[in-house]
């Protein structure tokens, strides 16, 4: 069990905070889970866009840092998504009711914050893939300032 809530791991609040829960996490990776559900992203027939999956598997591998943070005692730290690769995913959209489970693992990680993922996605009838690119800086609040005029 995660002793931590998911809206203190991830930079993400209300409509946007995509996830629902983490299943499982330690240092080879993490589950999560979410039902879809008529929301932001949702078509008239309650699907969510199978390109929302590339955001899902992003947002979950933002909880596995929140969570190895935590566990070093610090706080988790804003990361980018750099890019995505091979994505691929069966279906145009994964269906309403539908619960999806993500799995994001770490394939390299190195100490200036650049991290490649290995991430799966599994739902009703629909499954999908991706490798994401991600950077967690050092300082990240210099990346959010806005340049004097």
């Amino acid at each position: 069990m995660i002793p931590w809530p998911l809206a203190e791991l991830v930079p993400h609040a209300g409509d946007m905070l995509l996830i629902e829960e983490i299943l499982a996490c330690d240092d080879q990776g993490i589950e999560t889970r979410l039902v879809v559900r008529p929301g932001l992203f949702t078509d008239a027939d309650g699907a969510l866009p199978a390109w929302i999956g590339v955001e899902l598997m992003a947002q979950s591998v933002a909880a596995f840092a929140g969570c190895q943070a935590r566990r070093r005692g610090e706080a988790p730290a804003l990361g980018f998504l750099l890019g995505t690769r091979q994505f691929a995913c069966d279906v145009a959209a994964f269906p309403a009711g539908g619960e999806l489970r993500i799995h994001a693992q770490p394939a390299l990680q190195n100490d200036d914050g650049m991290a490649i993922f290995d991430c799966h996605l599994q739902g009703p009838g629909c499954q999908a893939s991706a490798r994401l690119n991600v950077y967690r800086p050092p300082r990240a609040d210099l990346y959010l300032e806005e340049p004097a005029p």
